[in-house]
């Protein structure tokens, strides 16, 4: 049997990576790129970098900076049309997953047409959208190496999950400096997201010799370091650390895919507009303790990596030690539980039964090592208080 593995044409990682930006636009043949990017980058200054290293190669870049955290149907609408009233013949995407996400969907939206839900799973996309250039300024999504992004329809709380090689982006610049300066609270959030990337691409019933490779490279690279970034952010070591780790997360489940948690948490963003990262992190320990019975030798690989157990450790004890660790690193990075986050505790419970049947259509569930029935997905919920 073998594996179909997809990744961007050109990947740059380290220190600078994004002043490659010219270079890549001309090896491409592009020369007019739509800068998308969110309110914060602008903020920080970081656009006016990407647009000085543009103007130093006699190049411009107009920016589009409206995309929005947990991005929307009607929130990439302007950006769509942005994208078509310009001659624009590529995307650079800046910022996190919701920008780099919300460039996806505008570059196949503004190239092809249609409405967003046309291209939701189990739909996969193979046309090209307008090319994209994805450089992170968080390492966590993996979404500059992934042929995913998602988007919610606001008008029914779902989040849609499109998948397909039209969402993977042509390049990807992994440059860790861009993310020297993120607040301890977004770094937690994007981190664990990383490490759940990991985790779930490894138990994954798609797991392959490849991405295993890619997954427990990433384990090893983002478990010893994320409590370092939290706490010392210009760690640069670390940092880079922590950028690569994220990458090759992504490789890897953008391979093997995500399972439970990733299923799970899509919803609790969707209706209560908790960030992806933090709604994983939520989940992680629970979804971890109801997997680990159908995947023990597998979690204890995971735990190994991670650097909280030892080669020495029997399979029980590793895993012991895994579950100890998930819920000691979500209280050392100070992860809330719904109710902490301000989530009504009625609405939640309210809104399992829905939660759960989303979670089970997004095909997710059915990735993992043990795939669970609704009603197992709502008491999963129900432990989160």
């Amino acid at each position: 049997m073998s594996n179909q593995v997809i990744l961007p044409r050109i990947m740059q990682l380290g220190a600078g990576a994004s002043e490659a930006i010219p270079n890549v636009l001309t090896s491409l043949g592009c020369s007019r790129p739509l800068l998308i990017t969110d309110r914060m980058m602008v903020q920080l200054g970081y656009a006016d970098r990407i647009q000085e290293t543009l103007a130093a190669s006699g190049m411009t870049a107009e920016i589009f900076a409206d995309t929005v955290p947990e991005p929307t149907v009607d929130s990439i609408q302007a950006g769509v049309a942005k994208a078509r009233s310009g001659n624009y013949d590529s995307i650079i995407a800046l910022g996190g997953g919701s920008p780099i996400d919300s460039a996806k969907a505008i570059g196949i939206l503004a190239k092809l047409g249609g409405e967003m839900r046309d291209y939701k799973f189990p739909r996969n996309v193979t046309e090209s959208g307008l090319p994209i250039i994805a450089v992170p300024t968080t390492a966590g999504t993996g979404s500059e190496v992934t042929r995913f992004t998602i988007i919610t329809d606001e008008k029914t709380d779902e989040k849609m999950l499109c998948v397909g090689i039209g969402f993977m982006p042509v390049a990807a610049l992994v440059d860790y400096t861009l993310t020297l300066s993120l607040p301890p609270r977004v770094t937690a959030d994007t981190g664990i997201d990383a490490l759940t990337h990991a985790i779930e691409a490894y138990v994954s019933q798609k797991a392959n010799l490849y991405s295993d490779s890619q997954a427990l490279a990433a384990m090893r690279l983002i478990g010893p370091n994320l409590r370092k970034v939290f706490h010392s952010g210009q760690d640069s070591a670390a940092r880079e650390a922590l950028m690569l780790g994220s990458t090759l997360a992504g490789v890897a489940f953008s391979s093997a895919s995500v399972a439970l948690v990733h299923g799970m948490s899509r919803p609790i963003g969707a209706f209560f507009h908790v960030p992806h990262g933090l709604s994983n992190a939520m989940l992680l320990p629970s979804v971890t303790a109801f997997s680990m019975p159908a995947a023990a030798e597998r979690y204890a690989d995971c735990a190994r990596a991670m650097g909280v157990a030892t080669a020495q450790d029997s399979t029980a004890a590793a895993n012991a030690k895994l579950l100890t660790e998930l819920q000691a690193l979500n209280d050392e990075l100070q992860v809330p539980t719904p109710e902490q986050f301000g989530i009504d505790r009625e609405r939640f419970f309210e809104l399992m039964p829905t939660m759960a049947q989303q979670a089970l259509a997004s095909g997710s569930p059915g990735n993992n090592p043990r795939v669970p029935t609704v009603e197992q997905m709502v008491e999963i919920y129900r432990s989160l208080w």
